[in-house]
């Protein structure tokens, strides 16, 4: 779409919607189940058209979280596929616990990475260049990993970067530890500005990135208010 001018608008792009693709794709981020696209086309949209670097991490469902096998074969991508139409000039890196180095993109990089382990998760993003602008985790959903991950990651976006976790009303038993959960340790944030963990240690690292805070938001599931929370998205200052 062009503007008064003759000009493109760079946040007026009505030829691709990402709901469309997520449900062209098999993705459950499109309208089949989460609708979690619904919100990411408005935070996204402006991003569409640069060189971006946005990272996934959990590529594809029924990993050792639900019970699969580490090394389970793999023969789909659907968010990646997605990510790849949708931003036609970013560069995107997928992460996963089981292999997905099979799938072969000029504009793809696959990381193989355990979240179990803090040094790894740090190593394995020393290894994107540049530093993602967009991140999301929809991995495991152990609040540990979800938190060892951001700690990682989150202090190494540039200015403007966008972080999101998904499903935070749900984490594995195989894998979930005894500590608060992600969605509560950011409620508390929203509500106190500062944050609370069930340790010391992580609380303290927590709340030395508030300074990197502008906004942070939970959405609960379908965005229906009653509902449980469901996806995070912090905004880097």
């Amino acid at each position: 779409m062009k503007d008064l001018g003759g000009k493109e608008h760079p946040l007026r792009d009505k030829a691709i919607n990402l709901t469309d693709l997520a449900d062209r794709y098999g993705s459950d981020k499109g309208s089949t189940k989460h609708r979690y696209t619904e919100l990411y086309h408005m935070l996204f949209n402006p991003f569409r058209r640069h060189e971006i670097t946005f990272l996934e991490m959990g590529l594809l469902i029924g990993g050792p979280e639900l019970g699969g096998d580490v090394d389970r074969e793999t023969r789909d991508c659907p968010s990646v596929r997605m990510w790849l139409e949708y931003f036609p000039h970013a560069h995107i890196h997928g992460l996963d616990i089981s292999d997905f180095s099979w799938f072969e993109h000029e504009r793809f990089t696959f990381h193989r990475c355990d979240m179990d382990d803090r040094s790894e998760i740090a190593r394995t993003v020393a290894r994107i260049t540049p530093s993602p602008d967009i991140v999301i985790d929809d991995a495991s959903h152990a609040s540990h990993h979800q938190q060892n991950a951001f700690l990682e990651i989150f202090p190494n976006m540039p200015s403007g970067g966008l972080y999101i976790i998904e499903d935070l009303r749900w984490q594995p038993p195989p894998y979930e530890q005894d500590i608060t959960k992600t969605a509560a340790l950011f409620r508390s944030y929203q509500n106190d500005q500062r944050f609370s963990h069930s340790d010391p240690a992580i609380q303290e690292e927590f709340n030395a990135l508030i300074p990197d805070i502008s906004a942070c938001l939970v959405e609960p599931v379908r965005y229906q208010k009653k509902r449980r929370d469901q996806v995070l998205v912090v905004h880097k200052r």
